[in-house]
């Protein structure tokens, strides 16, 4: 085989199709550089570094808290409106900031991706990551607040590494759709921070799922997000916020769904992202 043949093999993704979850191990050490030079890039330069991942949600959250709770007087089920817009607003800005990350990671990385091979998942996998940052450091946010309030945690709270894991998923199945998407389809770099808008409005951040009326709740639960919302809402707040079973289980369903299929797609077009990125 020539040397051109070896080299555009080596820039293949899914040259190792039998063995990539073995690939992307051996990379591993790309995949934490990869998270720690986007974690670098992203404050370079900042005067408060870091803590604007503190700032953002923060601010996100006296706004709600003004125009929903004090403008529009929606109901707060019991609790300090704060507290229960904090608790929706955690697990949604980190999946629509992993998503959009992820959305445009592998196009923001294409001279590595033209050059040599390794797996492609490693990109959007790292973007999601440096979220997961975020969202450990805007928990010092519910920690203030619950303290402020005098919240005591509820026993539920030991449930809330599971939404964690349903949430990390959605975002990795997302990202893995529209990273894949945006190489082929540049409209995708458009159309993703409308869908994140549109998103946190139609999704139970600012209100509790309760305003919704019985008859629709399992159609609004269409929305991946809402089962994960109301878990995290539950685990946090406790009883309550009841958690609509059907709702979570459809939830669950179509988070894995998504998964699965971004998966495959992604796979499907991983080795034509070097010549068409």
């Amino acid at each position: 085989m020539s040397r051109k043949s070896d080299a555009i093999l080596e820039i293949e993704a899914g040259k190792l199709e039998k063995q990539y979850l073995k690939d992307i191990w051996s990379f591993r050490e790309l995949f934490f550089f990869l998270v720690w030079r986007d974690f670098l890039v992203r404050y370079k330069q900042t005067a408060i570094g870091f803590l604007w991942a503190f700032i953002k949600p923060a601010i996100t959250l006296v706004i709600f808290s003004v125009l929903f709770g004090s403008f529009a007087h929606l109901p707060n089920d019991g609790v300090p409106y704060p507290l229960l817009v904090i608790s929706g607003l955690i697990p949604w800005t980190f999946f629509a900031n992993a998503m959009s990350e992820s959305s445009n990671s592998l196009i923001n990385n294409s001279n590595l991706i033209s050059k040599v091979y390794f797996p492609r998942l490693i990109v959007p996998s790292s973007t999601i990551i440096l979220s997961f940052v975020d969202f450990i450091i805007s928990f010092l946010i519910l920690i203030i607040l619950m303290i402020w309030f005098k919240y005591v945690p509820p026993w539920q709270l030991i449930t809330l590494p599971f939404f964690i894991i349903i949430a990390l998923v959605a975002s990795l199945g997302s990202g893995m759709w529209l990273s894949a998407l945006n190489i082929k389809y540049r409209d995708f770099r458009q159309i993703t921070p409308f869908i994140v808008q549109i998103g946190a409005y139609i999704s139970p951040v600012a209100f509790s799922q309760s305003i919704i009326p019985g008859q629709w709740r399992l159609l609004y639960s269409l929305n991946p997000m809402v089962g994960v919302i109301d878990g995290f809402r539950w685990a946090i707040l406790g009883g309550k916020f009841d958690v609509y079973i059907p709702g979570l289980i459809l939830s669950i369903v179509l988070v894995t769904v998504i998964f699965i299929t971004g998966f495959r797609y992604f796979r499907k077009t991983e080795r034509i992202f070097a010549d068409i990125i």
